[in-house]
């Protein structure tokens, strides 16, 4: 951090495991930058404040609008910001202010997005959603978002019409890491064959997908099946059964993928194997924006 930094506003994205924050001019030009291992999962409500000023402390002269979305918001978070149903606006209308014993900190928090039927929430995505619409007008199609349970979000006319979530990446970790796969996955290494493997089997047919997870097993024991060709086939198994699921949403539409990293990359060269091109957008870029976004709305 730089003390010299003297910010318009500050932008966090505060999740479950880590926050970021950024310092920013009025025009979005970003200041400065700065990170914390304190997310929502280990905080108690009144321990908020003080995380967040251990990370922003010196961009405070005087008070400062902070704009914060994802987990931060949610039922265990600093403060409970309510839900929008769809559909709505990318960005929900409102915002809740979360309670400040500091006078320098005005902090407004972004609401997530609610589904009645089938169930589902969203906390964080919105702003990306709504980050990645502010720099693509009019744009309709449908958003991927990859993580450790992936979206996929319906948009159209500047609005979220419908999602659904997929907890793929919650169920790798806990297959490779706690299931008996663990003797047969690696922890690191790729084979991008055995990933494309994995997709083909699975899209093809999902209801044999228990079936063909015990096969990772059986083929390291039977035919020398490597750590690394099984943990991708595994990566691979489970998103073409996410992608066979959610194909009424992505079939025929035009598609973006927002994430950063290689699991973005997974999902696009799965998606280009059905012939369904995606294009892959910077998760920063596009959170910041939806940040922005909310910026300016608070401001009029």
């Amino acid at each position: 951090m730089n003390a010299t930094v003297s910010p318009d506003w500050i932008a966090v994205d505060w999740g479950t495991s880590n926050m970021r924050a950024w310092a920013m001019t009025s025009s979005g030009t970003v200041l400065a930058e700065a990170s914390s291992d304190q997310g929502m999962g280990k905080l108690s409500r009144d321990g908020f404040e003080d995380a967040l000023l251990d990370v922003i402390a010196d961009w405070l002269e005087g008070p400062t609008p902070v704009v914060a979305c994802g987990m931060v918001g949610s039922r265990q978070g600093w403060v409970e910001a309510p839900y929008a149903a769809t559909p709505c606006a990318a960005l929900p209308e409102g915002m809740t202010a979360a309670p400040t014993r500091d006078d320098r900190l005005q902090v407004s928090v972004i609401s997530g997005i609610k589904q009645a039927e089938p169930a589902d929430v969203m906390r964080g995505e919105e702003t990306q959603i709504a980050g990645f619409l502010a720099l693509n007008k009019n744009w309709d199609g449908v958003i991927c978002l990859p993580g450790t349970h992936t979206k996929w979000v319906h948009v159209s006319a500047d609005e979220v019409v419908s999602f659904q979530t997929y907890m793929t990446g919650e169920l790798f970790n806990v297959i490779a890491a706690q299931t008996v796969l663990r003797h047969s996955v690696a922890t690191d290494g790729w084979d991008a064959d055995a990933f494309d493997d994995g997709v083909s089997i699975a899209m093809a047919r999902p209801e044999r997908l228990a079936s063909r997870l015990f096969s990772l097993r059986a083929e390291g024991l039977l035919n020398g099946l490597d750590g690394a060709s099984a943990r991708a086939r595994l990566s691979g198994l489970l998103i073409g059964a996410e992608l066979a699921g959610a194909k009424p949403y992505w079939l025929g539409q035009q598609i973006a993928v927002i994430g950063d990293g290689g699991l973005a990359g997974h999902y696009v060269r799965a998606l280009a194997a059905q012939a369904a091109p995606a294009t892959q957008v910077n998760a920063s870029a596009a959170t910041l924006a939806g940040l922005t976004a909310a910026y300016r709305r608070l401001k009029g």
